[in-house]
């Protein structure tokens, strides 16, 4: 995949921050050196998150978020703050941009507490270098985007930033040795993209290729074929969600067994999280509520999974009628406690501080959290073998003080 092809789930996300006119927007457009947003005198300029792809090198491909004045007012200029602190959810590097030469504002003292509580890594700009003479204040770099100064400067510290904060996460690489063979079960329905795989089929083919593994791919129809014509049983086999039932059957007990929806649990967000939330699913009522949150916006099919297969799926399993909200793409409710459980997509759409806030958010107002592969196999029985590559059900269980009030198989 090259560079311009990498998908916004995998890139380092930078924000610019800071009050109406501080010059964020200039400086954004300065360190990509493109008009991105639109600049002017008039406060306010930039309503809403304004999103830019990009490689910054050494660090590689970033996406860069302008964003609206943490000082707007009115009703209105209390949605675009919202706004704000919404791309600072999925925010990997921030950049802090004040004015130089004047004292921090009270709203702008507490984004940095916010940030530091957060734990998100910053740089701080002084702003307008060009028209200030003291600069006495050492703790930040001062940048104009006017005359230059700084701006390469600025893309240093963002790509040393970066790589300390990068790291390495394993998608399938720790399950497979190079030279093995993995078998991807990819079945193709009405709600299949035309002419392509979905992302996460691409990004584990593309995982599998840079370890030096082999992958086959298959429809779930032909997988007896397929499985047939390996002269020995593959290392793995990982099947979409969808078709676990099928697939599981198919598969030889020997043989490990996962889902593309378990692997990204546990490349971007919380797997043991995930695997104890399902447990949730025994204690589902007529009055409950749950939510089926995805990350990406796509044309619905009638038979599409997150709104019509797994509530059909979970109606069957509980033997209940319980209530369904979706969302889609940025949205996710502030207030989680109405639900009874979630339950979420893969999150391949997402980056990784976005789906880890999801989960933190719901850990912390005490609503189970769970995804589309790990309620699908646990509904179908087949959730301890579904974790086989990853040490069992029982790696996921040890220390969980409610194991026997709410066992999962």
């Amino acid at each position: 995949m090259s560079l311009s092809q990498t998908p916004s789930g995998e890139r380092i996300h930078i924000g610019f921050f800071g009050v109406r006119n501080a010059g964020k927007s200039s400086l954004v457009n300065a360190v990509t050196q493109q008009t991105l947003s639109v600049v002017s005198e008039v406060k306010g300029t930039t309503t809403d998150p304004v999103k830019k792809a990009m490689e910054l090198l050494p660090l590689g491909p970033v996406l860069i978020l302008d964003t609206p004045g943490l000082d707007d007012e009115g009703a209105l200029g209390a949605l675009r703050v919202e706004k704000t602190y919404e791309a600072l959810r999925k925010t990997d590097l921030a950049v802090f941009v004040t004015e130089a030469g004047r004292a921090l504002l009270p709203v702008e003292k507490a984004f940095l507490e916010e940030l530091t509580k957060r734990g998100t890594p910053y740089v701080t700009v002084f702003h307008k270098a060009d028209l200030c003479l003291d600069r006495s204040e050492k703790e930040g770099l001062y940048v104009s985007a006017k005359t230059g100064e700084g701006v390469e400067e600025l893309k240093k510290r963002l790509a040393e930033l970066g790589m300390t904060a990068q790291q390495k996460r394993p998608l399938v690489e720790d399950l497979i040795d190079p030279g093995q063979t993995a078998v991807l079960v990819v079945p193709i329905d009405k709600a299949a993209p035309k002419g392509r795989l979905i992302l996460p089929q691409q990004q584990t083919i593309r995982a599998l290729l840079d370890h030096g593994a082999m992958a086959l791919i298959s429809r779930d129809v032909e997988l007896p074929t397929a499985l047939a014509s390996l002269s020995k049983a593959p290392r793995l086999v990982i099947t979409d969600s969808q078709a676990f039932s099928q697939v599981s059957q198919l598969v030889p007990p020997e043989v490990p067994l996962t889902s593309f929806s378990i692997l990204f649990a546990r490349y971007k967000g919380d797997l043991a999280e995930t695997v104890r939330g399902a447990a949730a699913l025994r204690q589902i009522d007529d009055d409950d509520t749950i939510l089926i949150a995805e990350g990406c916006t796509h044309h619905r099919q009638c038979d599409d999974i997150g709104t019509v297969k797994i509530p059909n799926l979970v109606r069957r399993f509980t033997g209940r009628n319980p209530k369904f909200v979706f969302t889609s793409g940025g949205e996710f409710p502030q207030d989680l406690t109405p639900f009874s459980l979630i339950i979420h997509c893969g999150g391949c759409m997402l980056n990784e501080k976005e789906v880890k806030y999801r989960f933190r958010c719901a850990k912390e107002q005490g609503v189970a959290i769970t995804n589309y592969g790990i309620a699908i196999a646990f509904m179908h029985g087949i959730l301890d073998r579904s974790l086989e590559p990853f040490g069992g059900l029982g790696a996921f269980l040890e220390g969980d003080s409610n194991e026997e009030e709410t066992p999962l198989l």
